[in-house]
């Protein structure tokens, strides 16, 4: 039973880990594209 437990946890642990890391290149892909759209407004003001 305590074998079964710790499979689990270390699956979730795993999972969780993914999800992280996919979530981290959206939001700096996000990042990437303000950025750049606040590049276009400054280049426009001036």
């Amino acid at each position: 039973m305590q074998k079964l437990l710790k499979n689990l946890i270390t699956i979730l642990l795993l999972m969780s880990l993914g999800f992280l890391t996919v979530s981290c290149n959206t939001i700096q892909g996000m990042g990437e594209d303000v950025e750049a759209a606040g590049e276009e407004i400054q280049e426009t003001a001036e």
